[in-house]
């Protein structure tokens, strides 16, 4: 490790070094060395050790095979004395130096990907015809023809388990597995999980053909280590690139086609300047040493080509969903059930709160999940923030487990790293101000199809509780309750239906009010005598529900039909 880590540090020099002595003309460009051979025999991969409190691994744990064969030339870190004195000397010993360091780096990529290559496989996919057409001037439809598609995997075991990511074998009909010597054999899937965009296929070939892969712990992964990516981009075999880790703890969000409320996402994910390209999906990401921190997956480009920014999942994650994949077929993700976001300065001064004060401010809670049973509540009360509407008043998440929560990521990376379905954690919070702990029994994450339910409807109004003050400026009777409304949100249900907002200031106890406005009184059956009663009915009705709203506009009541919509998820996640 220390002679790797050494190799780099050279390099560096050896970029500075070269650039001086090309100017002097005095360097050449050192002959590539050809690469070894990819028959090579790979030594039986391990799970790499780690030494922090990490979940358990299913994968046999024992250290990594020394990389030996990967030794620093002596003349990249002895170079010969000489006099200081003499430049032409010094130019032509600093060119050795460099010449030394790069062919050392160049022989330890090539052990790595002659190591590692045999692991990685091309998978290809048949997706069958979704539905058929009809043509004109044809009286019988006409089939739709079945897709092809590429990626990428790697060997997990000796039993025959091959590593990808869900979206490249989601809808497969035929699956099919090439390794790097063009031997292909027919796969069949195993488990897939649409929350870590993870797969697992299996293939029938002898154990001794399989050479398993090396995982690192992806926690101890730090920016600005070497990443290198082996995968099949644009369908080129087996494609080594190289570059580092960029950044750390990004967010990847999970890919449904069905999904119309907040997303769930993808913690940790690990970004890479390494080139990663359509068909990388489903390879891997590598340390300095060939072992796996991550699995490609996605990229950000405008050009759906590489643009220097690649994301990875991270080994952590890859480690727990695997097992499972492999023994049942799926993974349960323990599951809080809130929907939330960052508590941002803005919203922590219209809670009152230390505009420096961070957590998870919660917006909803999903009825009959874990935190509903835990006695959390979600936000009540909805203000404008720089014109926009925002939801307010709820508890704030600042630690679980006595770490501290920051930002929603925080509390999504330690649900993923730390907790399995059926364990209880504690949560501390802010509510009204002050702290207290609530002890929380996680659940399995349910599936797509029920997702968000519970999470209410959305009418589109940011509203107060008319007081007898306010209804005496209005000229209405000073018993008169519901609920004032200050804005309409544009495009809303509320908008489409007509109602109206306060557009006149006035000043009732010291403070500016906006009056004029429509008042809601009733909601359906139900009277409106307050925000709470308004939200509390919301919270009860379902998107698409058609309401019938009692309202009092300009001293006289009347009737407004509403349907309801979909509760606005910008920047909200789940749990």
């Amino acid at each position: 490790m220390k002679q790797k880590m050494l190799i780099v540090v050279l390099l560096m020099i050896a970029f500075t070094l070269v650039g001086c002595t090309v100017t002097l003309g005095s360097y050449a460009t050192p002959t590539p060395v050809p690469a070894a051979a990819t028959s090579a025999p790979s030594p039986t991969p391990t799970v790499a050790p780690s030494t922090t409190p990490t979940p358990t691994r299913a994968a046999t744990v024992t250290p990594a095979a020394p990389a030996a064969a990967i030794s620093t030339p002596a003349a990249a870190v002895a170079p010969s004395p000489m006099p200081i004195s003499s430049t032409a000397a010094t130019v032509s010993i600093s060119a050795s130096t460099a010449e030394a360091t790069l062919l050392a780096m160049e022989a330890a990529f090539e052990q790595i990907y002659t190591e590692i290559n045999p692991s990685i496989v091309l998978i290809q996919v048949t997706i069958p015809q979704r539905a058929s057409i009809s043509l004109p001037f044809f009286g019988t439809p006409q089939s739709q023809p079945s897709q092809q598609a590429l990626g990428s995997g790697f060997v997990w075991d000796k039993q025959g388990h091959i590593v990808t990511n869900n979206h490249v074998v989601a809808g497969a009909r035929d699956v099919s597995v090439t390794f790097y010597d063009g031997a292909t054999v027919p796969a069949t899937i195993v488990g897939t999980d649409v929350d870590s965009d993870l797969a697992v296929i299996k293939i029938d070939v002898p154990a001794e053909q399989l050479n398993p892969v090396v995982l690192a712990d992806s926690t101890k992964v730090r920016v600005g280590q070497i990443a290198i990516a082996i995968g099949n981009p644009f369908g080129e075999q087996n494609t080594m690139t190289t570059g580092i880790v960029s950044a750390l703890g990004r967010t990847l969000p999970v890919a449904e086609e069905t999904s119309s409320g907040p997303s769930y996402f993808i913690p940790d994910v690990i970004q890479t300047d390494a080139p990663i390209n359509p068909g990388n999906s489903g390879g891997v990401l590598l340390n300095s040493q060939g072992q796996v921190i991550g699995v490609t997956s996605a990229i950000e480009s405008p050009v759906q080509a590489s643009a220097g920014i690649g994301f990875a999942i991270p080994s952590v994650i890859v480690q727990k969903v695997v097992p499972a994949l492999i023994n049942s077929g799926r993974f349960d993700h323990p599951w809080l059930g809130v929907l939330g976001t960052d508590l941002t300065p803005d919203l922590a001064r219209a809670m009152n709160l230390n505009q420096n004060q961070r957590g998870v401010l919660i917006v909803q809670v999903v009825s009959g999940s874990p935190a509903d049973k835990a006695g959390i509540q979600g936000s009540t009360t909805t203000v404008s923030i720089a014109g926009q509407q925002a939801q307010i008043g709820g508890d704030i998440i600042v630690a679980i487990e006595g770490q501290t929560v920051k930002r929603f990521d925080d509390l999504t990376a330690y649900l993923a790293r730390y907790t399995s379905v059926g364990q209880t954690v504690t949560l501390t919070l802010l509510r009204g101000g002050k702290q207290q702990t609530v002890q929380v029994t996680l659940q399995a994450r349910p599936t797509a199809a029920v997702r968000g339910a519970g999470a209410g409807a959305y009418l589109g109004v940011t509203g107060i509780t008319l007081t007898p003050d306010i209804a005496r400026a209005m000229n209405l009777p000073a018993d008169l309750q519901g609920v004032l409304i200050q804005q309409i949100a544009p495009d809303s249900p509320a908008d489409l239906a007509g109602l109206q907002a306060s557009s006149t200031p006035v000043t009732i106890g010291g403070k500016q009010v906006m009056i004029g406005g429509d008042i809601i009184i009733g909601f359906g059956s139900q009277a409106v005598t307050s925000v709470e009663d308004l939200n509390s009915l919301l919270q009860q009705s379902e998107p698409g529900q058609r309401v019938t709203l009692t309202v009092v506009r300009n001293g006289r009541q009347g009737r407004v039909r509403v349907i309801l919509d979909q509760q606005p998820t910008s920047g909200l996640q789940q749990t």
